[in-house]
């Protein structure tokens, strides 16, 4: 870009790159045509100052131009002032576009030609969407066409050379336009093949993490249930044998005897309530219908939040891998609802249509924003819902939360049949 030469009484300054000093030039054309004559060596002095500046530009020595004119300080960048920021650019780890709107490549740095494993020179002057999808080429399109302010970024699958397809994250930018030919979009295309290994790795991690609990939880409610809760049976045997053999003199005795039947009992029922809820025997059993009507008819009882469950499609029992996911994700709802919804009804439909198994639990609760949490924010909660969402994703399945502030919570968890489950 050359400086303004319409501007008028203005002074110019040119300055050379970092390393090879300064030129400067001062230069006032009207002043020079009404000073008079005993100025002529101070004009001659200052016209072979602004001289050098000129030699300088042609010669390459400055980057940038600062004219100080009637519209203030307007600073000119000249060609080849670029080159520290291409340079820049190229020592990225990451994609660096300027794209046109047609999505034209204008540009394309070393890193991004390197993805697609094809030369520089075929990618650039190429459109952008022919190393995308179709339906990832309709989504940045609209995506270009929305040009908000603060940016936008596209998750899509590159089509690199040999038919392979990288996961990347497309950061796009609209940037002001300095003249007809300038570009007028800038993205930055990250790799997430790496990003997703470690996802699935940390998935994995997880899934071996469950299962560990799972099965310390088995081993636990065997113990409840066959050892401590057989225990107080027997308890509650020998203190009706207590009671009855009682005589009316004994009066205080009895009653002690009958108040510790009553406490011995309701102590087996507890310890028969929490083995339940570690395993439910009824689970592997009679399958996950069965469980879930047991756990809601206890649930309405002990909360007194009433529970309507319904089922459509259901012609056998769910893989055991999945009946225990959707289990466990049915309990967490319900202990939310217990805990945080102050709700009255709760309605659980599980359906089965299309080699997919649908759990959903609507509460008419207190509801919530799924986006602001101030728990999880200060790192207090928010591990239920996670959670969930990680047992339905291990499955290859999908986990929504509709809710929003006085109009209840839904949770919908969809996961195949034929699951990915290792």
């Amino acid at each position: 870009m050359k400086p303004d030469r319409h501007a008028e009484n203005s002074e110019s300054k040119a300055t050379k790159p970092k390393g090879s000093g300064r030129v400067t030039g001062l230069l006032s054309p009207e002043s020079a045509r009404n000073a008079p004559d005993n100025n002529v060596s101070e004009l001659r002095a200052r016209l072979a100052e602004a001289e050098e500046t000129l030699r300088a530009i042609r010669n390459g020595e400055v980057d940038t131009v600062l004219v100080a004119g009637e519209l203030g300080r307007q600073v000119f960048t000249l060609e080849g002032a670029g080159d520290a920021y291409r340079d820049l650019i190229e020592s990225m780890n990451e994609g660096a576009l300027t794209l046109g709107t047609d999505q034209t490549i204008l540009y394309a740095n070393q890193c991004f030609a390197r993805m697609l494993e094809f030369p520089l020179e075929q990618v650039t002057g190429s459109s952008l969407g022919r190393f995308l999808t179709v339906e990832d080429r309709a989504a940045l399109s609209v995506v270009l066409k929305r040009k908000a302010k603060s940016g936008a970024k596209l998750l899509v699958m590159l089509q690199a050379r040999e038919g392979s397809q990288i996961p990347v994250q497309i950061s796009i930018r609209h940037v002001a336009k300095y003249g007809p030919r300038a570009a007028t979009i800038s993205a930055v295309v990250t790799d997430l093949t790496e990003a997703r290994r470690n996802e699935e790795l940390l998935r994995t991690l997880t899934h071996r993490v469950f299962q560990a609990q799972e099965t310390e939880r088995a081993r636990v409610a065997l113990e409840l249930h066959d050892g401590i809760a057989q225990m107080l049976c027997a308890v509650q045997f020998w203190s009706q044998a207590l009671v009855a053999g009682c005589s009316k003199r004994d009066d205080p005795t009895k009653s002690n005897a009958m108040k510790l039947q009553d406490l011995a009992g309701k102590a087996a029922e507890e310890v028969e309530r929490i083995s339940h809820d570690l395993r439910p025997r009824v689970l592997d059993q009679l399958g996950l219908l069965a469980a879930l009507r047991l756990t809601s008819a206890e649930f309405d009882k002990r909360t007194k939040v009433s529970v309507n469950l319904a089922s459509a499609g259901l012609t056998a029992r769910l893989p055991a891998a999945t009946e225990l996911t959707l289990y466990r994700i049915f309990q967490e709802a319900l202990q939310n609802v217990e805990k945080h919804a102050r709700a009255q009804h709760v309605t659980i439909n599980l359906t089965q249509a299309g080699g997919w198994a649908q759990l959903a639990i609507k509460d008419d609760g207190i509801g919530f924003d799924p986006d602001h949490q101030p728990a999880r924010r200060k790192g207090k909660g928010g591990l239920g819902l996670l959670g969930m969402r990680e047992r339905a994703n291990y499955l290859g399945g999908t986990h929504q939360i509709k809710s929003s502030p006085r109009c209840g919570t839904e949770i919908v968890v969809r996961v195949p049949l034929m699951s990915r489950a290792r």
